[in-house]
């Protein structure tokens, strides 16, 4: 074909040239049909800082409180025995109730003690007389030696008969205290004020000082309280009991019972054992209590709370800031410049929902109770002061 021809070709010079030329024209038109239709991103928005509830740390007036489990015990325990032996006639009292001291218990057959005090007697009697019978014969003995009618040596035999009499008026004096201490004994009388347990023999049986115990009695009013205390509690209980003076402030025991109710009879602490306990790492503390109503009951296990008497100025935060890691206890707080920060602390009593600081806080110092998970340490974050009783987790 003619014009095909005539039209260049790609592999000549003018045909490179004009190709060029096709593809800056197409590459401008591009340009611009587009060009306004593509903006710059727009920066990433800056995250807001998180929300975050407060409590100002304060000082409020505390009685500060350690509780320990405790258990009730007996001031005054007795078994009751029997000290002769025979037959049981009597028991005087009904299981469980109180008995005073000096109470008839139990009454064991009295008829062959009471012969024997019989004998006894009779046995002292003719010791006295035989002993004034000697005398009367030592006298006139005497009286001939003195004018020359009779021997030394009848004086000397009669004075030995004196003697042996006097010494026969002293075993029967004795025989006669034994037989009249077994009569006795045949009345077994309670020796404390307290309640009695069951009895462990009825009427006919017979009983002797290896029957075993008869019954048990326990007091009642006061009663102690025993309490195991670790060696580092208890040195925490002096510590917060040394006032800036050098006294100490005083303390009461005060019982919590297996209800959750508080006793409310206040103890006095009395004893604190004077050896630790290897094993444990404890020792023994002791409180009296008051029991008029007889609540209380020996073996009883109940909480031991110790409490000071009077209030004392202290740190407080609620529980709800408080965190634990390995390393302890710490809260994060929310400085002046509004960024978290991370504070060690040490710890003392809870307090309802609150709990008393030690150290490593100062009174102000806002916590963060509300949105702790939302935070890191350093971060910048926006705090709302919560009212006393919002105390959120």
């Amino acid at each position: 074909m003619p014009d095909a021809a005539r039209l260049p070709s790609f592999r000549s010079p003018w045909g490179r040239v004009l190709a060029v030329v096709a593809l800056i024209a197409a590459a401008g038109l591009v340009w611009y049909f587009t060009r306004g239709t593509d903006k710059a991103a727009p920066p990433a928005a800056a995250q807001a800082a998180p929300s975050v509830g407060v409590r100002a740390a304060a000082t409020r007036g505390v009685s500060q409180s350690f509780e320990f489990v405790g258990r009730i015990k007996a001031i005054e325990t007795v078994d009751v025995r029997a000290r002769v032996e025979g037959f049981l006639e009597k028991v005087q009292f009904r299981e469980g109730q109180d008995v005073k001291k000096g109470d008839l218990l139990y009454q064991i057959e009295k008829v062959q003690f009471a012969a024997q005090v019989q004998q006894a007697k009779a046995n002292l009697a003719s010791a006295q007389a035989e002993a004034t019978n000697a005398e009367l014969q030592y006298h006139r003995q005497l009286d001939l030696s003195r004018r020359q009618y009779s021997p030394q040596s009848t004086v000397d035999q009669y004075k030995a008969e004196v003697d042996t009499a006097n010494a026969k008026i002293q075993q029967a004096e004795a025989a006669l205290t034994q037989a009249q201490v077994n009569l006795d004994y045949t009345d077994i009388r309670s020796p404390i004020d307290g309640r009695i347990g069951r009895t462990a023999y009825t009427v006919g049986n017979l009983v002797n000082p290896a029957s075993g115990v008869l019954a048990t009695i326990v007091s009642q009013d006061p009663i102690y309280v025993v309490f195991p205390v670790s060696v580092r509690d208890l040195q925490t209980i002096r510590e917060a009991r040394r006032k800036e003076g050098g006294g100490l402030i005083k303390i009461d025991i005060r019982l919590r019972l297996s209800d959750g109710k508080e006793y409310p009879h206040k103890g006095v602490w009395n004893f604190t054992d004077p050896q630790v306990d290897q094993q444990t790492d404890t020792l023994i503390m002791r409180a009296t209590v008051p029991n008029p109503e007889r609540v209380l009951t020996d073996g009883q296990f109940v909480t031991a709370i110790i409490r000071e008497r009077r209030q004392q100025p202290r740190l407080v935060i609620p529980q709800a800031a408080l965190q634990v890691d390995q390393s302890g206890y710490y809260a994060l707080i929310v400085d002046s410049q509004h960024k978290v920060e991370r504070r060690r602390l040490e710890t003392g009593p809870n307090l309802g929902t609150d709990i008393v600081v030690s150290s490593g806080l100062g009174e102000g110092d806002k916590v963060i109770v509300d949105g702790i998970q939302k935070v890191r340490p350093g971060q910048v974050v926006h705090e709302t002061v919560l009212p006393a009783t919002a105390t959120g987790g």
